[in-house]
């Protein structure tokens, strides 16, 4: 089967998706693999998947020209769609270019990450497409119909981060794909992931002879990092002797409260060598981390359908993260075991939730991209989406079409 991937441009998250599950297709499946996305090459350079393979989609952005706006209110648009201009050149133009890419390249299947309104354009023009499910809450008319138009859907993350108030049918209907990360590189020892910050600590505030102060990195995506640096001034005030690391963007009168900010290519060895990581809960950086015995700490980013905080909220329900208030919490009752390096002095170790060991990291890493590899092997091994849908698909699932 032909397969096209849909990817918002919100963020770089949904591309990076796409390249990851690409990655696990052979060369010449992979070469036949259509992508169509409104993010510049710019916002998001594809590392599996070639430029000549990628449709740059028009945006969608309303005109002064429009009949109609793209909420127009009750009676004024339809329940099963989230955004629909009237007379809109621009989305004139990309469902066009749609539309006319799947018939040019004989596309069997597309797989949508995300788009109510693609959904739909797929469905009415009779295009078989797989729907991506976010964590988050998404019970609006809108989702459950392109979930219900959809030939399944697929999950992203593990069926354990499943939200409590997901439908049962949309459940039953839903792949789960656990979290994909990239091909896993070697891991680096301790004494290397020194160096690198003795590299990244240009200002030398350190001596790296000495024990080491409790290393707590904060992560942080561009999709929004103002909450989690707002809480710089707090964490600095909570662990005074901690080394502070700070990865991705930062506001300048922040940086102050840190010892190092930077942004790498690579932030696994800092995942894997810190005591603590403060994150927020963007699909991408949970993979990445989920799955190494360093405690969590989350602030979920205010998100539509509130799902940055429902991911959290499982997290901390697994005992596989703490919450702000719990971390502060944790630190004020061990306030007076804190040696001067800022280490419990009755465990010699942070004080962490309940946590996946270490030494099983490459095997959980392993049966993390199972599901997935199956997935996308299964999409190789069938001549038309018919079979693949009834002989592969439908035994997957705990739902049938009534026929």
């Amino acid at each position: 089967m032909r397969l096209g991937y849909y990817a918002h441009h919100h963020g770089s998250g949904h591309c990076r998706q796409i390249d990851k599950l690409a990655a696990l297709l052979p060369a010449d499946v992979r070469r036949q693999l259509i992508v169509f996305t409104s993010l510049s090459r710019d916002d998001y350079d594809f590392t599996a998947v070639d430029e000549t393979q990628i449709v740059r989609l028009q945006a969608e952005d309303e005109c002064a020209d429009d009949v109609l706006k793209g909420r127009a209110g009750e009676h004024w648009q339809p329940d099963s769609l989230h955004y629909s201009p009237v007379g809109n050149s621009n989305i004139q133009r990309r469902s066009h270019q749609i539309l006319d890419t799947v018939y040019q390249h004989h596309i069997d299947l597309m797989i949508i990450d995300v788009s109510v309104e693609v959904a739909m354009l797929c469905r009415a023009a009779s295009i078989p497409y797989l729907y991506i499910r976010l964590p988050g809450i998404r019970d609006d008319t809108p989702h459950l119909n392109a979930f219900a138009g959809a030939l399944a859907l697929l999950a992203p993350y593990p069926r354990l981060l499943e939200a409590a108030m997901t439908p049962e049918w949309v459940g039953k209907k839903t792949l789960y794909l656990d979290f994909i990360n990239a091909v896993q590189q070697k891991e680096l020892t301790y004494n290397e992931f020194i160096k690198i910050l003795v590299k990244l600590d240009a200002s030398n505030s350190k001596d790296w002879k000495e024990a080491p102060h409790t290393i707590i990195t904060v992560i942080k995506g561009y999709g929004g990092h103002q909450a989690i640096d707002m809480k710089l001034p707090e964490l600095r005030q909570l662990l005074p002797n901690a080394f502070i690391i700070s990865l991705g963007p930062i506001n300048d009168n922040m940086r102050c409260h840190v010892d190092i900010a930077a942004q790498v290519n690579d932030v696994i060895p800092f995942i894997q060598h810190s005591d603590y990581l403060l994150m927020a809960c963007g699909l991408n950086a949970v993979a990445q981390a989920y799955n190494y015995a360093t405690p969590l700490i989350v602030l979920p980013d205010e998100r539509p359908h509130q799902e940055q905080d429902v991911m959290a909220q499982a997290l901390i329900d697994q005992e596989r993260a703490l919450s702000w208030q719990q971390f502060k919490t944790l630190l004020s009752h061990k306030q007076s075991h804190i040696d001067p390096n800022g280490l419990p002095t009755n465990t010699a170790q942070p004080v962490q939730p309940k946590l996946i060991s270490k030494s099983n990291n490459a095997n959980r890493n392993r049966d993390c991209l199972t599901a997935a590899q199956e997935f996308m092997n299964s999409t190789t091994e069938y001549p038309t989406t018919k079979a693949w849908f009834e002989k592969w698909l439908l035994p997957q699932l705990e739902l049938n079409p009534d026929y």
